[in-house]
């Protein structure tokens, strides 16, 4: 299989992902990518993994407060389409659950934000090994090795762009 190339990857994250291999590294990388991420606005962190990168940012299904994660995302037209896979833990990422009460999402690709709906694809759904297949091509074929870690099913999460609600705000009657 040929390896996708995204041109907002540089070169040099390319080269240092695939000296990685399977492996997803030491356990504070992804706190870091995220932090630097957010730090820079965006301007590193999109690519800076290797691999194209967002920012998923859902409303917490308790407290309500906005949680984000740094995610490897793919393209399935003009979605983005993430997986749930936990590195292939034994339970799903705490952000799915946020998604499962609340669909609505903003991402972060590298400085454009946006609002999208989340739908939630599960193995047996007919969607699925054509979304798994784009998702694996864009990281090394890592979700099959997720996916042989764990006895979980990995869902994948289609995200479609949404207008963003107009937000009408009134001037207090003195100011009229």
């Amino acid at each position: 299989m040929t390896e996708v190339e995204d041109p907002g990857v540089p070169r040099i994250a390319r080269t240092l992902n695939g000296w990685m291999g399977t492996s997803t590294g030491p356990a504070f990388v992804p706190r870091l990518h995220r932090w630097l991420y957010q730090r820079t606005g965006g301007r590193l962190g999109h690519g800076i993994i290797g691999v194209p990168a967002l920012l998923l940012h859902s409303n917490g299904r308790r407290s309500g407060l906005r949680r984000t994660a740094a995610l490897v995302y793919g393209r399935d037209g003009s979605a983005y389409v993430v997986a749930a896979s936990n590195y292939g833990g034994d339970h799903d990422p705490v952000w799915l659950g946020n998604i499962r009460a609340d669909a609505r999402v903003q991402l972060q690709i590298a400085r454009r934000h946006l609002e999208a709906e989340a739908r939630i694809v599960l193995p047996g759904d007919a969607d699925y090994p054509r979304v798994l297949a784009v998702m694996n091509a864009v990281n090394r074929n890592r979700y099959d090795l997720y996916r042989a870690r764990t006895a979980r099913p990995i869902p994948l999460v289609v995200m479609r762009e949404t207008e963003a609600e107009e937000v009408s705000v009134s001037a207090p009657a003195g100011e009229r």
